[in-house]
Protein backbone atom coordinates (compact mmCIF):
# COMPACT_ATOMS: atom_id res chain seq x y z
CA UNK A 1 0.00 0.00 0.00
CA UNK A 2 1.34 3.58 -0.81
CA UNK A 3 2.27 5.74 1.89
CA UNK A 4 0.03 8.57 2.29
CA UNK A 5 2.46 10.05 5.72
CA UNK A 6 6.20 10.12 4.91
CA UNK A 7 8.80 10.83 7.69
CA UNK A 8 12.28 10.76 6.58
CA UNK A 9 14.89 10.65 8.47
CA UNK A 10 13.34 12.91 10.76
CA UNK A 11 15.56 13.91 13.79
CA UNK A 12 14.35 16.54 16.75
CA UNK A 13 16.69 18.03 19.34
CA UNK A 14 16.12 20.65 22.05
CA UNK A 15 19.80 22.01 22.21
CA UNK A 16 21.96 18.78 23.65
CA UNK A 17 18.98 16.87 23.67
CA UNK A 18 18.01 14.45 21.39
CA UNK A 19 14.24 13.59 21.37
CA UNK A 20 13.85 11.89 17.61
CA UNK A 21 16.22 10.23 15.76
CA UNK A 22 16.44 9.48 12.28
CA UNK A 23 12.76 8.32 11.88
CA UNK A 24 11.80 6.69 8.83
CA UNK A 25 8.22 6.00 9.15
CA UNK A 26 5.02 5.39 6.37
CA UNK A 27 1.48 6.21 7.13
CA UNK A 28 -0.80 4.78 4.29
CA UNK A 29 -4.31 6.34 3.46
CA UNK A 30 -7.04 5.27 5.65
CA UNK A 31 -4.61 3.99 8.39
CA UNK A 32 -5.36 3.98 12.07
CA UNK A 33 -1.61 4.00 13.37
CA UNK A 34 -0.90 4.27 17.47
CA UNK A 35 2.40 5.85 18.42
CA UNK A 36 2.98 4.03 21.43
CA UNK A 37 5.60 4.12 24.25
CA UNK A 38 6.78 5.63 27.83
CA UNK A 39 7.30 9.27 28.60
CA UNK A 40 9.79 11.41 27.71
CA UNK A 41 10.23 8.46 24.44
CA UNK A 42 9.51 11.15 21.83
CA UNK A 43 6.12 10.25 20.36
CA UNK A 44 4.52 13.77 21.22
CA UNK A 45 6.92 15.14 19.80
CA UNK A 46 6.57 13.53 16.07
CA UNK A 47 2.90 14.04 16.14
CA UNK A 48 3.93 18.12 16.93
CA UNK A 49 6.06 17.93 13.81
CA UNK A 50 3.31 16.40 11.83
CA UNK A 51 0.95 19.40 13.23
CA UNK A 52 3.53 21.67 11.97
CA UNK A 53 3.79 22.48 15.68
CA UNK A 54 7.31 21.87 16.09
CA UNK A 55 9.79 22.09 13.46
CA UNK A 56 12.18 18.95 12.28
CA UNK A 57 15.70 19.63 12.83
CA UNK A 58 16.70 17.46 10.00
CA UNK A 59 14.70 15.62 7.64
CA UNK A 60 11.68 15.52 5.43
CA UNK A 61 7.69 14.97 6.10
CA UNK A 62 5.21 14.62 3.04
CA UNK A 63 1.93 14.58 3.03
CA UNK A 64 0.12 12.99 0.24
CA UNK A 65 2.88 13.78 -2.24
CA UNK A 66 3.49 17.44 -0.33
CA UNK A 67 6.54 18.64 1.81
CA UNK A 68 5.27 20.35 4.73
CA UNK A 69 8.49 21.36 6.40
CA UNK A 70 8.13 24.57 5.45
CA UNK A 71 4.58 24.79 5.36
CA UNK A 72 2.44 26.67 8.46
CA UNK A 73 0.11 24.17 10.69
CA UNK A 74 -3.18 25.64 9.46
CA UNK A 75 -2.33 24.81 5.77
CA UNK A 76 -1.49 21.00 6.19
CA UNK A 77 -4.83 20.05 6.39
CA UNK A 78 -4.34 18.19 9.94
CA UNK A 79 -6.88 18.28 12.49
CA UNK A 80 -5.66 17.74 16.11
CA UNK A 81 -7.38 16.55 19.33
CA UNK A 82 -5.63 17.18 22.93
CA UNK A 83 -5.41 15.97 26.07
CA UNK A 84 -7.21 18.54 27.42
CA UNK A 85 -9.61 19.33 24.12
CA UNK A 86 -8.69 23.39 24.00
CA UNK A 87 -11.98 23.98 23.82
CA UNK A 88 -13.00 27.69 23.61
CA UNK A 89 -14.68 28.24 27.29
CA UNK A 90 -16.51 31.48 26.30
CA UNK A 91 -17.88 29.94 23.10
CA UNK A 92 -20.72 27.36 22.75
CA UNK A 93 -20.75 24.00 21.41
CA UNK A 94 -21.40 24.67 17.37
CA UNK A 95 -19.37 28.17 18.08
CA UNK A 96 -16.53 25.96 19.10
CA UNK A 97 -17.40 23.62 16.21
CA UNK A 98 -17.74 25.81 13.85
CA UNK A 99 -14.23 28.12 13.90
CA UNK A 100 -12.07 26.23 11.72
CA UNK A 101 -14.33 26.71 9.23
CA UNK A 102 -14.58 30.50 10.03
CA UNK A 103 -11.19 30.63 10.17
CA UNK A 104 -11.26 28.78 6.44
CA UNK A 105 -13.46 31.63 5.19
CA UNK A 106 -16.24 29.17 4.41
CA UNK A 107 -19.81 30.93 3.98
CA UNK A 108 -22.31 31.78 6.83
CA UNK A 109 -24.76 29.46 5.70
CA UNK A 110 -22.19 26.04 4.71
CA UNK A 111 -21.02 26.98 8.30
CA UNK A 112 -24.04 26.55 9.98
CA UNK A 113 -24.88 23.23 7.57
CA UNK A 114 -21.69 21.33 8.26
CA UNK A 115 -21.63 21.83 12.10
CA UNK A 116 -25.30 20.54 12.21
CA UNK A 117 -24.71 17.27 10.15
CA UNK A 118 -21.24 17.39 11.91
CA UNK A 119 -22.70 17.09 16.03
CA UNK A 120 -25.34 14.77 14.59
CA UNK A 121 -22.82 12.77 13.56
CA UNK A 122 -21.64 11.96 17.25
CA UNK A 123 -25.16 12.74 18.85
CA UNK A 124 -24.34 16.41 20.27
CA UNK A 125 -26.99 18.34 18.66
CA UNK A 126 -29.08 18.62 21.44
CA UNK A 127 -26.10 20.33 23.19
CA UNK A 128 -25.48 23.21 20.77
CA UNK A 129 -25.78 25.94 22.62
CA UNK A 130 -23.81 24.70 25.43
CA UNK A 131 -20.65 25.79 26.74
CA UNK A 132 -17.79 23.30 27.54
CA UNK A 133 -18.01 23.86 31.06
CA UNK A 134 -21.23 22.22 31.16
CA UNK A 135 -20.31 19.04 29.15
CA UNK A 136 -19.08 15.90 30.78
CA UNK A 137 -15.33 14.93 30.03
CA UNK A 138 -16.90 12.11 27.34
CA UNK A 139 -18.65 15.14 25.68
CA UNK A 140 -15.94 17.58 25.64
CA UNK A 141 -14.08 15.04 23.92
CA UNK A 142 -16.62 14.42 21.22
CA UNK A 143 -16.64 18.36 20.39
CA UNK A 144 -12.92 18.61 20.41
CA UNK A 145 -13.05 15.45 17.94
CA UNK A 146 -15.79 16.85 16.34
CA UNK A 147 -14.15 20.15 15.78
CA UNK A 148 -11.10 19.12 14.64
CA UNK A 149 -13.26 16.55 11.36
CA UNK A 150 -15.43 19.39 10.16
CA UNK A 151 -13.26 20.79 7.64
CA UNK A 152 -12.58 17.07 6.17
CA UNK A 153 -8.93 17.37 6.87
CA UNK A 154 -6.45 14.78 5.16
CA UNK A 155 -4.94 13.52 8.67
CA UNK A 156 -6.41 13.50 12.43
CA UNK A 157 -3.61 13.35 14.79
CA UNK A 158 -4.94 12.57 18.52
CA UNK A 159 -2.54 13.23 21.05
CA UNK A 160 -3.86 10.76 23.92
CA UNK A 161 -6.85 12.40 23.76
CA UNK A 162 -8.58 10.15 26.25
CA UNK A 163 -6.56 10.28 29.00
CA UNK A 164 -8.58 12.24 31.06
CA UNK A 165 -11.67 9.99 30.92
CA UNK A 166 -12.20 7.51 33.89
CA UNK A 167 -12.10 3.86 32.58
CA UNK A 168 -15.49 2.64 31.44
CA UNK A 169 -15.55 5.82 29.50
CA UNK A 170 -12.39 5.70 28.18
CA UNK A 171 -13.15 2.05 26.80
CA UNK A 172 -16.48 3.52 25.48
CA UNK A 173 -14.82 6.28 23.42
CA UNK A 174 -11.90 4.03 22.15
CA UNK A 175 -14.71 1.94 20.19
CA UNK A 176 -16.39 5.35 19.35
CA UNK A 177 -13.39 6.55 17.87
CA UNK A 178 -12.74 3.16 15.73
CA UNK A 179 -16.04 3.02 14.70
CA UNK A 180 -15.39 7.11 13.17
CA UNK A 181 -12.67 6.22 11.56
CA UNK A 182 -13.93 3.06 9.81
CA UNK A 183 -17.19 4.64 8.74
CA UNK A 184 -15.25 7.96 7.74
CA UNK A 185 -12.07 6.32 6.17
CA UNK A 186 -9.70 8.71 7.90
CA UNK A 187 -6.15 8.59 8.58
CA UNK A 188 -5.17 8.80 12.21
CA UNK A 189 -2.74 8.74 13.90
CA UNK A 190 -3.05 8.46 17.70
CA UNK A 191 -0.45 9.08 20.66
CA UNK A 192 -0.86 6.67 23.96
CA UNK A 193 1.11 5.01 26.59
CA UNK A 194 -1.86 2.85 27.03
CA UNK A 195 -0.77 -0.40 25.75
CA UNK A 196 -4.75 -1.76 26.00
CA UNK A 197 -5.88 1.32 24.36
CA UNK A 198 -3.39 0.43 21.22
CA UNK A 199 -4.22 -2.87 20.83
CA UNK A 200 -8.05 -2.41 21.06
CA UNK A 201 -8.00 0.70 18.23
CA UNK A 202 -5.01 0.27 15.98
CA UNK A 203 -4.49 -0.90 12.56
CA UNK A 204 -0.86 -0.82 13.64
CA UNK A 205 1.87 0.16 16.54
CA UNK A 206 4.70 1.87 16.55
CA UNK A 207 6.62 1.52 19.63
CA UNK A 208 8.76 3.76 20.75
CA UNK A 209 12.06 3.85 23.24
CA UNK A 210 14.27 6.92 23.72
CA UNK A 211 13.53 8.45 20.38
CA UNK A 212 13.63 5.52 17.46
CA UNK A 213 11.14 2.48 16.93
CA UNK A 214 11.73 -0.06 18.95
CA UNK A 215 8.87 -2.07 17.11
CA UNK A 216 5.67 -1.65 13.85
CA UNK A 217 2.90 -3.93 13.12
CA UNK A 218 -0.47 -4.97 13.80
CA UNK A 219 -1.18 -5.63 17.45
CA UNK A 220 -0.97 -9.54 17.06
CA UNK A 221 2.73 -9.24 15.79
CA UNK A 222 3.76 -6.84 18.52
CA UNK A 223 1.89 -8.82 21.15
CA UNK A 224 2.98 -12.19 20.21
CA UNK A 225 6.48 -11.93 18.74
CA UNK A 226 8.33 -9.06 19.98
CA UNK A 227 11.57 -8.19 18.67
CA UNK A 228 13.67 -7.26 21.69
CA UNK A 229 13.21 -7.42 25.76
CA UNK A 230 11.61 -3.64 25.76
CA UNK A 231 8.79 -4.16 23.46
CA UNK A 232 7.83 -7.70 25.09
CA UNK A 233 7.99 -6.14 28.51
CA UNK A 234 6.36 -2.60 27.20
CA UNK A 235 3.21 -4.33 25.74
CA UNK A 236 1.43 -6.64 28.32
CA UNK A 237 2.75 -8.65 30.60
CA UNK A 238 5.61 -11.86 30.13
CA UNK A 239 7.43 -13.92 31.86
CA UNK A 240 11.82 -13.60 30.91
CA UNK A 241 13.72 -16.40 30.81
CA UNK A 242 17.83 -15.49 30.43
CA UNK A 243 19.85 -18.32 28.89
CA UNK A 244 21.80 -19.05 26.03
CA UNK A 245 20.94 -21.49 23.12
CA UNK A 246 22.76 -25.00 23.22
CA UNK A 247 22.10 -26.16 19.55
CA UNK A 248 19.13 -26.99 17.40
CA UNK A 249 16.69 -29.43 18.36
CA UNK A 250 15.35 -30.39 14.87
CA UNK A 251 14.98 -27.46 11.91
CA UNK A 252 12.20 -25.51 13.46
CA UNK A 253 13.48 -25.20 17.01
CA UNK A 254 16.33 -24.78 19.03
CA UNK A 255 17.12 -26.17 23.02
CA UNK A 256 17.86 -23.46 25.05
CA UNK A 257 19.71 -23.69 28.79
CA UNK A 258 17.64 -21.24 31.09
CA UNK A 259 18.36 -19.94 35.08
CA UNK A 260 19.05 -22.88 36.86
CA UNK A 261 20.47 -25.05 34.10
CA UNK A 262 16.92 -26.47 32.87
CA UNK A 263 16.10 -26.88 29.23
CA UNK A 264 13.45 -25.74 27.18
CA UNK A 265 12.71 -25.82 23.34
CA UNK A 266 11.69 -22.92 21.61
CA UNK A 267 10.92 -21.96 18.10
CA UNK A 268 14.36 -20.67 15.88
CA UNK A 269 15.42 -17.70 16.44
CA UNK A 270 18.08 -15.70 14.13
CA UNK A 271 20.37 -15.51 16.84
CA UNK A 272 23.26 -17.73 16.46
CA UNK A 273 24.04 -20.96 18.98
CA UNK A 274 25.82 -20.38 22.09
CA UNK A 275 24.84 -16.29 22.30
CA UNK A 276 23.10 -15.08 25.26
CA UNK A 277 19.36 -14.80 25.31
CA UNK A 278 16.12 -13.66 26.44
CA UNK A 279 12.98 -15.90 26.08
CA UNK A 280 9.36 -14.41 26.54
CA UNK A 281 6.28 -16.75 27.31
CA UNK A 282 3.24 -14.13 28.14
CA UNK A 283 1.33 -15.64 31.25
CA UNK A 284 -1.81 -16.94 29.73
CA UNK A 285 0.34 -19.10 27.28
CA UNK A 286 1.83 -21.17 30.31
CA UNK A 287 -0.99 -24.33 30.85
CA UNK A 288 -1.88 -25.61 34.05
CA UNK A 289 -3.41 -28.19 33.13
CA UNK A 290 -1.52 -30.00 30.43
CA UNK A 291 -2.20 -32.50 27.86
CA UNK A 292 0.49 -34.59 25.81
CA UNK A 293 2.17 -32.75 23.34
CA UNK A 294 3.70 -29.87 24.89
CA UNK A 295 7.13 -29.17 23.83
CA UNK A 296 8.19 -27.99 27.96
CA UNK A 297 6.59 -29.21 30.88
CA UNK A 298 7.99 -28.05 34.22
CA UNK A 299 7.77 -29.07 37.91
CA UNK A 300 6.38 -26.14 39.49
CA UNK A 301 5.18 -24.91 43.43
CA UNK A 302 2.15 -22.47 43.79
CA UNK A 303 3.42 -19.22 45.75
CA UNK A 304 0.76 -16.98 45.37
CA UNK A 305 -2.56 -17.16 43.90
CA UNK A 306 -3.87 -13.27 42.79
CA UNK A 307 -7.99 -12.64 41.80
CA UNK A 308 -8.38 -10.48 39.32
CA UNK A 309 -12.25 -10.94 38.41
CA UNK A 310 -12.36 -12.63 35.28
CA UNK A 311 -9.17 -14.47 35.87
CA UNK A 312 -6.79 -15.52 38.22
CA UNK A 313 -2.74 -15.42 38.44
CA UNK A 314 -1.00 -17.77 39.49
CA UNK A 315 2.78 -16.95 40.83
CA UNK A 316 4.90 -20.20 40.34
CA UNK A 317 8.60 -21.88 42.10
CA UNK A 318 10.06 -24.04 38.65
CA UNK A 319 13.08 -24.45 41.36
CA UNK A 320 14.81 -21.22 41.07
CA UNK A 321 12.96 -20.44 38.04
CA UNK A 322 9.92 -17.78 38.83
CA UNK A 323 6.84 -17.46 36.53
CA UNK A 324 3.71 -15.83 36.41
CA UNK A 325 0.61 -17.72 34.52
CA UNK A 326 -2.66 -16.66 34.02
CA UNK A 327 -5.77 -19.09 34.21
CA UNK A 328 -9.63 -18.56 34.31
CA UNK A 329 -11.63 -18.79 37.26
CA UNK A 330 -11.95 -22.56 37.88
CA UNK A 331 -8.89 -22.97 38.72
CA UNK A 332 -9.58 -21.33 42.02
CA UNK A 333 -9.19 -25.38 43.53
CA UNK A 334 -5.34 -25.05 43.37
CA UNK A 335 -4.11 -23.31 46.56
CA UNK A 336 -0.66 -22.05 47.77
CA UNK A 337 1.60 -24.81 48.23
CA UNK A 338 -0.05 -27.37 45.34
CA UNK A 339 2.35 -28.84 43.49
CA UNK A 340 1.48 -29.03 39.52
CA UNK A 341 3.51 -29.54 36.01
CA UNK A 342 2.95 -26.93 33.90
CA UNK A 343 3.58 -26.58 30.03
CA UNK A 344 4.06 -24.32 27.10
CA UNK A 345 4.55 -24.75 23.42
CA UNK A 346 7.59 -24.05 21.40
CA UNK A 347 5.70 -22.14 19.36
CA UNK A 348 4.79 -19.58 22.47
CA UNK A 349 8.32 -18.53 23.05
CA UNK A 350 9.82 -15.70 21.57
CA UNK A 351 13.47 -15.51 21.87
CA UNK A 352 15.94 -12.69 21.27
CA UNK A 353 19.67 -11.02 22.13
CA UNK A 354 20.11 -10.44 25.70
Amino acid sequence: MAAFIELRDVAKSFGPLKVVEGLNLDVAKGEFLSLLGPSGSGKTTILMMLAGFEDATSGEIVLDGQRLNDLPPHRRGMGVVFQNYALFPHMSVAENVAFPLQMRGVAKAEVQRRVTEALARVHLEHLAERRPSQLSGGQQQRVALTRALVFEPKVILMDEPLGALDKQLREAMQLEIRDLHRRLGLTIVFVTHDQSEALTISDRIAIFDKGKIAQIGTASEVYDRPRNRFVSQFIGETNLLEGRIDGAADGQTVQIVVEGGRRIVAAAPTVPTGADIVVSVRPERICLTPAPGFDNILDAEVEDVVYQGDHLRFHLACGSLRLVARAERSAESWPVGTRLPIAFRAEDCSVFSA
